[in-house]
């Protein structure tokens, strides 16, 4: 019996999912900025059906039978998104037991892949999703100190942060490593030694690729990496899957290019602290960079010549820019709006900020033909907001992923609703 009604119960969930998916939403009268080449349209209906935008423009008619939502006049944009988080692979940071963002075995360094750790249930997805984030990166962080010699840290996943349990959207979309100093302590301590080692790690993993039987067979030299390693390398050096390369000195931003084009590799530089001094450079070679607006401190000597102006002039130069949310990653990453701003306040235009956190992070990772833009075909990823998106005292009042409309509760917003009446009855756990 217990089975029967379990069953029962699993089909209503399924029956009231797909009923959620396949409802049909119009979102009329709405200031849409669509991140497309439609542009910003200044009174527009943008329709949502079977977790897709079916429609969207300034004579768009609701369908018969839909839902209508009147923004009055509203921005409505795209889900934001992330190029960098560790959301679903964190709980609380010093507790080991709940981060899964960091392999310390040493046979698996490249292969390390977050998608398999991911947890939906983590309360903090609907902090950011509570500030109009829909999508984001989720990238792997070197375990341990600089002394453990892993060149890789490992593999990135795109997800949603919708109120369900498939978080996946696309996996295996940038193999994090390090450059800078934190690449060279990495690989003995220097970093012409670790341009040398990547070089040496690209040409094993092209080897195993020429002879896989005689790997398998024991029939070829003793590789270094293990055979997870190889394999996960493979789409790097053929040109499927982007290094993402965590650099800040511009001289070293210059060594990862001279690397991609020697390798025929594809790039994207995370951090780049001083990366509006080569973004000439960045430009002409096409790689796209990943920033946090607010750095501007001399922390290190690889980021000397930080400035708050550097996303502003990489856009100037012609460099696809993305920018991530503060230093704290997955707790501060509802603060990826607020970066944004603070761009625009030191140089970058308004639009671009805007691009730099919806379409910029998609296209860079592979996934604008999904997300990242207000057009006919992607998923339903859409955000009301009360203001300016950029403006901090603005807020998203209906967010949208994949069509269904998401719950915009956290869960310390429910602790503060719990805790509020002091004379109300709690559970005797709680006394």
């Amino acid at each position: 019996m217990n089975r029967c009604l379990l069953g029962i119960t699993t089909a209503l969930a399924a029956l009231i999912a797909g009923a959620a998916a396949a409802q049909t939403i119009a979102i009329t009268n709405a200031r849409l900025v669509t991140m497309s080449p439609a542009g910003e349209i200044a009174s527009g209906t943008v329709v949502m059906q079977n977790g897709k935008i079916t429609a969207v423009g300034a004579g768009v008619r609701p369908p018969a039978g839909a839902q209508v939502i009147d923004a009055g006049g509203k921005i409505v944009t795209p889900g934001l998104m992330s190029p960098e988080s560790n959301l679903g692979l964190v709980e609380v940071g010093q507790v080991p037991a709940s981060v899964d963002r960091a392999n310390t075995n040493s046979r698996l360094s490249a292969g390390f892949d977050v998608q398999y750790g991911l947890n939906p249930a983590t309360p903090l997805i609907p902090v950011a999703r509570r500030a109009g984030l829909t999508r984001s990166v989720v990238n792997p962080l070197f375990a341990g100190g600089r002394d453990r010699e892993y060149l890789f840290a490992g593999q990135s996943a795109v997800i949603d942060l919708g109120a369900d349990d498939d978080l996946l959207t696309r996996a295996k979309v940038g193999m994090v490593i390090g450059f800078g100093e934190d690449g060279a302590e990495r690989s003995g301590g220097a970093r012409g030694g670790e341009i040398v080692l990547v070089k040496a790690v690209f040409d094993e993993v092209r080897a195993y690729m020429r002879n896989r039987a005689g790997y398998e067979a024991g029939a070829t030299r003793e590789f270094e990496l293990s055979k997870a390693d190889l394999e996960a390398l493979i789409p790097v050096v053929t040109g499927r899957m982007p290094m993402v390369a965590q650099a800040h000195r511009a001289a070293d931003s210059r060594q990862v290019l001279t690397l991609a084009r020697e390798e025929n590799v594809k790039v994207i530089i995370e951090g780049g602290d001083e990366a509006w001094i080569v973004g000439a450079d960045l430009a002409r070679a096409g790689v796209p960079v990943v920033r946090d607006a607010l750095q501007d401190l001399p922390n290190s000597f690889e980021q000397v010549n930080a400035t708050l102006d550097n996303a502003g002039r990489l856009e100037k130069a012609g460099v696809t820019v993305a920018i991530k949310g503060s230093n704290g990653g997955t707790f501060r990453v509802r603060e990826l709006r607020y970066n944004a701003g603070n761009a625009v306040a030191n140089g970058m235009s308004w639009s671009g900020a805007l691009a730099a956190i919806t379409i910029n992070p998609a296209r860079i990772f592979g996934v604008a033909d999904r997300v990242g833009s207000l057009e006919v075909g992607k998923d339903a990823d859409v955000v009301v907001w009360s203001g300016d998106p950029l403006e901090p005292m603005s807020d998203a009042l209906q967010v949208f992923i994949q069509g269904r409309e998401q719950p915009l509760r956290s869960r310390m917003e429910e602790q503060a609703e719990r805790y509020r009446d002091l004379k109300r009855a709690t559970p005797p756990a709680y006394h």
